[in-house]
């Protein structure tokens, strides 16, 4: 039976037991069916929620050209991982506890989510490329263009797929065309102090006498 036991009470609480069964039943796959796969192909970004060992949890937003995260078959997916910050916090979750769930939205057109929770693991590009069989998008994306340099890949194997009901999803107008920074070093065009804080007081910094 999908689902966590801590939902599984929760729906015997609020009396929503059979609402959940009939989902489950019709709408949870243990892979990507066709329509699943042609979704994550359309995709030009996807919500990451990872978490650690000791389950503190993290979500980030990854994003590139559409299908840039490449469906192998229907039980493995391979996200890129383009040049970034350094900081490695999705990726050292992952490190440390492989649970893993994707969000796709399609906020242009029909609203509908696509979640995919799976078991991932962080691969180099240099052991992915000596792999047999890898589709031309794959190999396509293990080149240098543009600037959107792959360092490494999150492999995930599929556990559990599942729509994102489409009637709380605000639709946006349109896609601006403005250029992508892909790769860049300069602190403006990542955003720079956006928040204002850079010189906030944190307790992980010494103080300056």
């Amino acid at each position: 039976m999908p689902g966590s036991t801590g939902e599984h009470r929760l729906q015997e609480r609020f009396a929503t037991t059979a609402r959940a069964r009939t989902f489950y039943d019709h709408q949870v796959f243990d892979r990507l069916d066709d329509r699943m796969r042609a979704s994550v192909e359309e995709r030009e970004m996807v919500f990451v929620p990872t978490a650690d060992a000791g389950g503190e949890a993290d979500c980030t937003f990854r994003a590139g050209p559409p299908g840039f995260v490449c469906v192998l078959d229907e039980r493995t997916l391979l996200l890129p991982e383009y040049r970034g910050n350094g900081v490695m916090a999705s990726l050292g979750n992952i490190t440390e506890n492989g649970h893993v769930g994707l969000l796709f939205v399609d906020l242009c057109e029909s609203g509908v989510g696509l979640h995919v929770n799976g078991r991932a693991a962080v691969v180099e590009s240099a052991a992915l490329r000596a792999r047999p069989g890898l589709p031309p998008r794959v190999l396509d994306a293990l080149a240098v263009e543009g600037g959107r340099r792959v360092d490494r890949w999150v492999h995930v194997d599929v556990v559990e797929a599942y729509i994102h009901c489409a009637k709380h999803v605000p639709r946006m107008v349109r896609r601006a065309d403005a250029p992508q920074a892909w790769g860049t070093d300069d602190p403006v065009r990542k955003g720079g102090d956006h928040f204002r804080a850079e010189h906030e007081p944190r307790p992980w910094v010494d103080a300056v006498p």
